[in-house]
């Protein structure tokens, strides 16, 4: 490889401050042979041609089953957060390559129907597997276990931590980065499973890490709005003054107050904060966006077909992996491509919800249809 492509490629880390993390602190689970690109820009790679990324394209974000074009898909909004994370990072000099792999990366796992899905998931999991489900858990389980054929992508310690820690529903005033080894991080990510309050506790271990956490709230709390006014549920008048004169009224306005407040008040800082004014304005925007959006986005009589839908299919995949029908779709589109090494580690009912966690919301229709008339 030429010595100048080399130089080039790698001058980035001369740019990145003091508290941003230098690509050669990059960590990966297994060695592998290096080439020209840096290794977070490497994991960008990874994750744009990996087959969940594609799958974007089709999940929900929070409207499901919505007949309009500008209503946001999960695609748009890591698309958003990856932007937003970036603008950030560029003006505390952080390494943009870390913050758009984990920010592109954040929401492999979500199921068909965004987080009502989830929830009737994680009851399956509990019930069937005594683990819980949770997206944050499932993106690097996707990453570290389920790519490319079952072996994974090999993506770093801190893309995959950055994606685990990412979960905007928990917000915080300061965001400190954690110190981490492989083993902290292995054992934080299998205590998910088990805890039901580990999530809850998770910190990133670098500050691009945090970046992103907080770039997937501001990613979606002024969209959800924009959204939730293109389809009716509410009116852009129903957001209290107090909020909007903090904020704005438009999510560009959003967008721009939390990004330029986040900026003048990290700024040569070893952690990324908020103002009180700021962050107060944003705990009431996401409690307001809870109460008139989320709980309303979806019916009961909605709820309860999820449930049984999600059920349906559970069932119908699981039996046909124990009665061995080898000419199940479960087979021929999934687990027919795995490696050995997913197939023996993996249990019936984990490989049932890892098929399903990885279904667009059109798919899974589709295959429930199909459970409902196996014939057809």
């Amino acid at each position: 490889m030429n010595e100048q492509i080399m130089t080039n490629m790698q001058k980035m880390d001369q740019y990145i401050g003091q508290y941003g993390t230098k690509n050669t602190e990059a960590i990966r689970l297994n060695n592998e042979e290096k080439d020209m690109r840096t290794s977070f820009f490497r994991d960008i790679d990874r994750i744009i041609y990996s087959l969940s990324y594609t799958r974007y394209l089709d999940k929900t974000q929070v409207f499901s089953n919505i007949e309009n074009d500008h209503v946001s898909r999960r695609m748009t909004h890591v698309q958003m957060v990856s932007k937003i994370a970036r603008t950030i990072g560029r003006a505390l000099n952080m390494n943009e390559d870390l913050i758009e792999a984990v920010a592109l990366g954040h929401d492999l796992g979500h199921v068909p129907f965004g987080h009502p899905g989830e929830a009737v998931l994680n009851r399956i999991s509990l019930e069937y597997t005594g683990h819980y489900f949770n997206h944050n858990v499932h993106s690097v389980r996707i990453l570290k276990d389920i790519e490319n054929h079952g072996k994974g992508e090999n993506i770093t310690l801190q893309v995959l931590d950055g994606i685990l820690c990412h979960n905007g529903e928990f917000i915080n005033n300061e965001y400190y980065p954690q110190e981490k080894t492989v083993d902290s991080f292995l054992q934080e990510y299998d205590n998910c499973y088990t805890d039901p309050n580990a999530i809850k506790k998770l910190h990133p271990m670098t500050l691009e890490g945090c970046i992103v956490r907080l770039s997937d709230i501001i990613g979606y709390i002024g969209r959800d709005i924009e959204d939730a006014v293109r389809v009716g549920v509410i009116t852009i008048d129903e957001v209290p003054n107090s909020i909007t004169q903090v904020l704005g009224s438009s999510n560009r306005e959003i967008i721009n107050t939390i990004i330029l407040d986040i900026i003048s008040n990290s700024l040569d800082k070893p952690y990324i904060k908020m103002s009180d004014d700021v962050y107060k304005a944003i705990k009431d925007l996401k409690a307001f966006n809870y109460e008139h959006i989320y709980n309303k986005a979806n019916s009961n009589y909605t709820l309860e077909h999820y449930e049984q839908m999600y059920r349906t299919v559970f069932k119908y995949f699981l039996s046909d992996l124990k009665q061995k029908h080898n000419d199940s779709e479960i087979y021929q589109l999934f687990l027919g491509n795995m490696d050995d090494c997913y197939l023996i580690s993996t249990s019936d009912e984990q490989k049932v919800i890892d098929f399903i966690a990885g279904m667009t919301d059109d798919y899974f229709t589709k295959m429930y249809n199909r459970c409902l008339k196996p014939n057809s």
